[in-house]
């Protein structure tokens, strides 16, 4: 098991930027992928940023390329989504996830473990 505790999120301009840290917990210390959804009211949970175990992948949704980059850094069993260029599309509730070891999935139902979540709202 590993927990997950998601943390950085609040309100912010358009045009702004927040990072998003993921604290883990339990688990291996870096034998997990790491994913980033957000879910928006109304919404299905989108996938937004995936990264490999070591670091050395990275996988991100068409709408948040080149403004949001996932990092992780294995030695703080911290993953990070730094946002930046945000509009009022990126409104949403912020999770992280894991799954063992193979990177890149895309759909919820494929990671194993989850955050509760950190709320992103971007004011016009």
């Amino acid at each position: 098991q590993v927990q997950l505790v998601e943390s950085g999120g609040g309100l912010v301009q358009a045009g702004g930027s927040l990072r998003l840290s993921c604290a883990t917990s339990g688990g291996t210390r870096n034998g997990y992928a790491m994913g980033w959804f957000r879910q928006a009211p109304g919404k299905e949970r989108e996938f937004v940023a995936a990264i490999s175990w070591s670091g050395g992948e990275t996988f991100y949704v068409d709408s948040v390329k080149g403004r949001f980059t996932i990092s992780r850094d294995n030695a703080k069993k911290t993953v990070y989504l730094q946002m930046r260029s945000l509009t009022p599309e990126d409104t949403a509730l912020y999770y992280c996830a894991a799954r063992p070891r193979i990177a890149g999935a895309r759909a919820p139902d494929e990671y194993d473990f989850w955050g509760q979540g950190t709320q992103v709202t971007v004011a016009s």
